[in-house]
């Protein structure tokens, strides 16, 4: 059974990245990133606060944004028009979740595409549809796909069963897989879908990406399954300095025995997440760049 190294990939993606940002630099132009967070929940100040440091160790201008919890939602978009407009930014993020009172899907249609580092604007959702390179990926699903790839896991012909059907994971996920040159056979499942566990058993790779701890237990599995675990979620630990600790969306003790391969919570998907945020700012740079010459 192979842990597949999240960490240890993210580290060259990111290695790759940086030879784009001195070559940017090289020509004047920083690449920069803004990322608003509306209120004070705690994993998602975790998720911002992870995301910034990654920009400074790159050497990529970030700006953090913090809004209060009763932000209203004229005031999110005032902020999201002002970054549309400011040259220093090339990647603007909004954290989600935001509180109730905030309409995400209007936040999302404001942000300028060519900004859209998330990859969640119309625009950018129809250029993955059509498997044009110039729009922008939402970083999880960019992030699996390529943990995939670089740990030589196959995925011509295979059978993929993703469970989830978000906009952040489950359904642009499902396109990359089926994209050209990936060229995986696909089935979303999800609340709904009936007998999910035989259905799993089908899957030569299944991704996990319910929201659920411990949801995918080795029911689900087939010997030598490649198992993605996309979940992130806090357990309460009393033997944790912090009182808490993160697992998946898998019951890994029982899975991995399973596995042909099975990433990591933490250190599987979670940073792959962030370092294709830093390639998608740049390559937002990148774009302007060649828009002006």
């Amino acid at each position: 059974m192979t842990i597949l190294d999240g960490k240890k990939i993210a580290a060259d993606v990111l290695a790759e990245c940086q030879e784009e940002i001195e070559a940017l630099k090289a020509k004047g132009v920083i690449p920069g990133l803004a990322v608003v967070l509306i209120g004070e929940d705690p994993a998602s100040q975790v998720y911002v606060n992870s995301k910034v440091r990654k920009c400074g160790e790159m050497g990529i201008y970030s700006r953090k944004i913090e809004l209060p919890v009763d932000a209203t939602q004229e005031e999110v978009l005032q902020v999201v028009r002002d970054l549309n407009a400011e040259e220093a930014i090339h990647g603007i993020l909004v954290q989600s979740p935001p509180p109730p009172q905030i309409d995400e899907h209007d936040i999302i249609n404001l942000i300028d595409p060519r900004k859209d580092v998330d990859g969640f604007h119309p625009v950018n959702v129809g250029k993955l549809v059509m498997e044009d390179p110039t729009g922008f990926v939402p970083c999880t699903p960019s992030g699996c796909v390529r943990l995939l790839r670089e740990s030589g896991i196959e995925t011509s012909g295979a059978n993929v069963v993703v469970i989830g059907r978000s906009l952040i994971v489950g359904k642009p996920l499902a396109l990359l897989l089926m994209a050209k040159g990936v060229n995986a056979t696909v089935t979303v499942a999800h609340s709904r879908t009936k007998d999910l566990a035989a259905l799993c058993r089908q899957a030569d790779i299944i991704v996990a990406a319910i929201g659920k701890t411990g949801f995918v237990t080795a029911d689900f599995v087939k010997e030598g399954a490649v198992v993605i675990d996309v979940g992130i979620n806090r357990v309460e630990d009393a033997t944790k300095k912090r009182g808490f600790r993160l697992v998946g969306d898998v019951a890994y003790d029982e899975v991995a025995p399973k596995c042909h391969a099975i990433t990591p919570v933490p250190g599987g998907v979670g940073p792959m997440t962030i370092a294709l945020l830093i390639c998608n700012t740049v390559k937002a740079a990148g774009l302007r760049v060649q828009e002006n010459s």
